[in-house]
């Protein structure tokens, strides 16, 4: 089984970020997969504003509040298929908000999504600390070549 991966970056509402090349997200995500065992079969990062989020939210998880990320994983196992929409709102505001680049911000909110798709998991401080370690491993790929 020996397929390519298919990541695509799509924008709603929004401007693709001057600094973003796909090409070198796309290594870069793959190469963070496949360091969890997985291969990317089909990603789809769909980059929006947050009343485009805020839509998606109530429209499929019934949550009626702002977020940066939302992830929809589609596979089982270790090929991975999921659409990740992103704010770039939000992502903005929380750079401002965690004093780091929104260059930085981006990266993580992207690997984060990645992550939860690969099978991280966020919902105690335990696993939270298990997420920011390998989010911050994987900036550093990307950000200190």
């Amino acid at each position: 089984m020996n397929q390519k991966s298919n990541i695509h970056f799509e924008y709603e509402e929004v401007e693709a970020p001057s600094f973003l090349d796909h090409e070198t997200l796309s290594n870069w995500l793959i190469e963070i997969a496949s360091g969890y065992q997985s291969k990317i079969v089909n990603l789809q990062y769909i980059f929006c504003d947050d009343e485009y989020m805020l839509e998606v939210n109530r429209e499929h998880l019934n949550h009626d509040y702002y977020t940066d990320i939302i992830t929809f994983p589609y596979q089982e196992g270790k090929l991975l298929e999921a659409d990740i929409l992103i704010s770039l709102d939000s992502v903005k505001e929380n750079a401002d908000h965690y004093k780091v680049t929104y260059q930085e911000e981006l990266m993580r909110v992207m690997v984060h999504g990645l992550l939860h798709v690969v099978g991280f998991s966020d919902k105690t401080e335990e696993e939270s600390l298990k997420m920011r370690k390998a989010e911050d491993e994987a900036i550093d790929k990307i950000l200190k070549k």
